[in-house]
């Protein structure tokens, strides 16, 4: 894999320093709470959306979704499908109650429904979650970045925390929208230099309709799935009714996000900026993941490695597991070298029995990458170095810096690295704003307008710092990607669960939703880790449902003597809903 060049060095840095001191010129001054947590409540609804997407869209999005496709094809998309419904009822029933009370959290709109205590635990929950997914956002990019420019993971975690520090702290949420706004933009002009430039080098003979077509032939284009296996993560159906219920705790609960749109200058602008993300953040996935399919198109015509990431090869070509590696990467080469002709064959004649053959050779291909894996999972078994085999990471790096001109590679790890900046800035924001309004100055006497900034900006610094420490020691963490979903997993339907208490269950009492938050969050973690040892089967996405339906319902069972004296019928409901969630739990 080659080093990036000076030319690279200069665009990566200059695009980089740029963003920061541009977010940090332009919202320079903040002197009161509602500057510096809400940015004034003068957002754009252009603004509002594209910081709520660069808020989601991490580095994470930019490195694995290419990759995905790379290996699994177009299906990932139908995991958003249920994010533009949860928009719309995020803006008919969220953003009114918020804009009406005039918050700064979303946790606060929890006192005024049930109590103190049930606003804090929810706080505190969100400082727990993010707080960790702050600094694993963080690692994660550092960890792959850190293959591609020879640095050590410790200096890139501290580069990418210092620098979301410097503007988050110095201009708060109006700092992360301008600079988000300004990333967002740098990400798609990255991503469509990228797309053109892959299919520009692919062969003059192979237009993009053939490019599609032979991508077809390996299942990449397969996007719709209606079938109702629970084993298909990714189907329609899980993507209408599971991603429509994640979405709804993320962007309506999750003070990351809300703290993003709460900056509009009105309900409207609001509203606008929430459905405009929601109508284009399905496209930008699909146009994502087609980058990931013309990388896996165009390696079809050019030498590739059995496993992109150089970490993982460098390991096992030096174990004793190295000639059958080498074995591996030599049946590779002479697969390679038949696909071509195969691919040749199928695109002038389109014949069936050519159609077989190659389907047959990509799933021969498959089989040599996964043996690859398992040799080098077999070459780091009893060492302390901990090896990623699973490469799908690497594929779109990989690509980047062995195919793109001098310059434009520096564009696309700025593109990587300004998503790093903007999902972490946001965290930040987030939990600075939470910790000083939501327990700072409630439990506290009252603060001057000048003491509640200063108050912010040492509470986002100190979370900046313990983000960095968490990058820090997130090694010690197997896998990181599964790690993020997984805690966001554990406290997201808890949360979402009180919320719609909230809104919809008007004669339910804090006392009763605040017990039923605990027990829940506790039996939510015992089912993680009884899943984690195979005691049951239930996979951690399963876990926001979960711990949304047993909050409600624990918290209804404890108002089970006033509900009755309204209406007893709602006892055979209640049965028959925890009935059918037992069966779910362990039988799933």
């Amino acid at each position: 894999m080659q080093t990036i060049s000076f030319i690279d060095w200069i665009v990566l840095s200059i695009t980089l320093l740029a963003i920061v001191a541009y977010g940090t010129w332009q919202t320079r001054g903040s002197k009161n709470v509602k500057d510096y947590l809400k940015g004034g409540s003068s957002s754009k609804w252009w603004t509002i959306g594209l910081s709520v997407m660069a808020t989601q869209a991490s580095a994470i999005t930019f490195l694995s979704t290419p990759g995905q496709a790379f290996n699994d094809g177009m299906g990932f998309v139908q995991f958003y499908f249920g994010l533009p419904l949860a928009m719309v009822i995020i803006c008919m029933v969220f953003i009114p109650l918020y804009y009406k009370l005039n918050v700064y959290t979303a946790y606060e709109f929890l006192e005024n429904r049930f109590d103190l205590k049930t606003r804090t635990l929810t706080a505190l929950l969100f400082l727990i979650q993010r707080g960790l997914a702050a600094g694993i956002t963080i690692f994660a990019p550092a960890i792959i970045l850190s293959v591609v420019l020879g640095w050590d993971l410790l200096t890139l975690n501290i580069i990418i925390g210092i620098l979301v520090i410097i503007y988050t702290v110095s201009g708060g949420t109006r700092a992360v929208n301008v600079t988000q706004k300004h990333q967002m933009v740098v990400i798609f002009i990255g991503m469509l230099v990228a797309f053109f430039i892959i299919v520009n080098k692919l062969p003059q003979d192979i237009t993009f309709t053939k490019a599609l077509n032979i991508a077809s032939t390996s299942g990449k284009m397969d996007i719709l799935d209606f079938s109702f296996d629970l084993n298909n993560r990714y189907t329609f159906w899980s993507g209408i009714i599971g991603g429509t219920f994640l979405m709804l705790s993320y962007f309506g609960t999750d003070q990351s996000q809300v703290q993003r749109y709460l900056s509009g200058k009105s309900v409207k602008e609001m509203q606008l900026g929430l459905i405009f993300n929601g109508l284009l953040k399905v496209p930008m996935q699909f146009f994502i993941l087609l980058v990931g399919v013309m990388v896996f198109v165009f390696y079809q015509f050019n030498k590739s490695p059995v496993n992109f990431n150089p970490t993982g090869t460098e390991f096992v070509l030096n174990s004793k597991y190295a000639e059958d590696y080498k074995t591996l990467e030599s049946d590779h080469q002479k697969l390679f070298e038949r696909k071509k002709v195969l691919i040749s064959d199928y695109i002038n004649s389109d014949d069936q029995e050519t159609h077989e053959a190659l389907i047959k050779a990509h799933a021969e291909q498959n089989n040599i990458r996964q043996e690859a894996r398992l040799l080098i999972n077999k070459s780091a078994e009893n060492q302390e170095t901990k090896i990623e085999s699973n490469d799908k990471d690497y594929v779109f790096i990989y690509f980047i810096l062995n195919n793109l001109p001098r310059g434009l590679i520096g564009l696309l790890l700025a593109v990587i690295l300004s998503a790093a900046m903007s999902s972490t800035s946001s965290e930040l924001n987030a939990l600075g704003s939470t910790t000083t309004i939501d327990l700072y100055k409630r439990n506290v006497s009252e603060k001057s307008e000048d003491a509640m900034v200063k108050a912010s900006k040492w509470f986002t610094f100190g979370w900046g710092i313990i983000a960095i420490g968490v990058a820090c020691v997130a090694n010690l963490a197997e896998n990181l990607i599964q790690l993020v979903n997984i805690i966001g997993s554990i406290f997201y339907g808890n949360v979402l669960g009180v919320f719609l208490l909230a809104f919809f269950f008007k004669k339910v009492k804090g006392n009763a939703v605040f017990l039923s938050a605990l027990i829940t969050q506790a039996l939510i973690i015992a089912l993680y880790f009884m899943d984690l040892y195979h005691y049951i089967n239930l996979p951690f996405l399963w876990l926001n449902f979960v711990g949304c339906i047993l909050v409600i319902i624990i918290s209804l069972l404890l108002e089970i003597k006033n509900i009755l004296k309204r209406d007893k019928g709602i006892l055979i409901i209640l049965i028959s809903i925890l009935s059918y969630f037992s069966y779910l739990v362990l039988d799933i």
